[in-house]
């Protein structure tokens, strides 16, 4: 497996002494995001996230499968990432890096086991037909953080996403085509996100909320806070590194909280914004109902 890059000595010492007087190398306060930019495709279930230089894109999909034996009234859902050379040269197709089983287990705890995603409303039939719905998380660029903006991702992907509406009739399944009737969204509980922290110094005393790329290399600890905009914790992962002090993790607990609610707002205000480009028929309307009142009376 090739070795992964990292920073030179020289980039190395100058981004600790930048860190130990109060400054960032792009600039930004020490609890301040990147660039965060968040599209959808013209299919449903397609979001593209951009935090910095990381982009990632989740495709979410469903099928009529046959549920769990022990989850006869449960649909299914499923998370899988991918991380290919594309993203960094040192990833392989089909030999999963530690990055990945690390990524995939805290999407796995923030969104899955923290019910998002009703998964009663994706039973069909009891016991015999269910919904499956996939999520596929494809990172295109790593630099850094790809917690924060797969996690994004994969839930505007989620509440964005349409399912064909079905009915049963006598113990029969039809399931209708987008032009036979509009699709349905699916049953969504709450909006999960991470915030994720990197510790830096001796003692871990300098704390910088989403760490790039080569900041991540000189951490000696990270922690990954998941919740929603209510405040509900999800999970809270620290995966080793220096100890840090419990008054640390309440100041990032707390500095977590405030940037869920702001990507809570974006995810909002993107996905309104997509209704309203959709809604070419409601547009028109309005458009002939302003140009009808310009025209005077004969």
């Amino acid at each position: 497996m090739p070795r992964e890059a990292e920073p030179s000595a020289n980039e190395k010492a100058f981004l600790l002494q930048a860190l130990q007087e109060g400054l960032r190398l792009d600039g930004r306060a020490f609890d301040e995001y990147r660039t965060l930019d968040l599209t959808f495709g013209d299919e449903y279930g397609l979001a593209d996230v951009t935090l910095g230089q990381t982009r990632v894109i989740v495709k979410v999909s469903a099928e009529v499968s046959i549920p769990f034996p022990d989850r006869q009234f449960d649909g299914i859902f499923q998370i899988a990432a991918e991380l290919s050379p594309m993203a960094s040269p040192h990833f392989e197709p089909n030999r999963p890096t530690e990055t990945e089983i690390l990524l995939s287990r805290l999407l796995e705890k923030t969104i899955r086991r923290s019910g998002a995603l009703d998964t009663e409303s994706l039973c069909l039939i009891a016991g015999s037909k269910v919904w499956a719905v996939r999520a596929d998380v494809h990172v295109i660029a790593h630099d850094g953080n790809l917690v924060d903006a797969a996690c994004l991702a994969i839930v505007a992907a989620l509440r964005h996403f349409r399912k064909p509406d079905t009915t049963v009739e006598a113990g029969e399944l039809t399931v209708f085509t987008p032009a036979e009737r509009e699709p349905v969204p699916l049953g969504w509980l709450h909006s999960p996100y991470c915030v994720t922290f990197g510790f830096f110094g001796d003692d871990g005393e300098i704390v910088l909320l989403d760490p790039d790329w080569r900041e991540e290399h000189l951490r000696v600890g990270s922690c990954t806070f998941g919740l929603n905009k209510h405040g509900e914790v999800c999970q809270v992962s620290k995966l080793g590194g220096e100890p840090v002090e419990a008054t640390t993790l309440l100041k990032c607990a707390a500095i977590a909280g405030q940037k869920v609610k702001d990507l809570s707002d974006l995810v909002d205000a993107k996905l309104a914004e997509d209704n309203r480009r959709r809604d070419k028929g409601g547009l028109i309307s309005e458009l002939l109902s302003a140009e009808n009142k310009r025209v005077p009376d004969a």
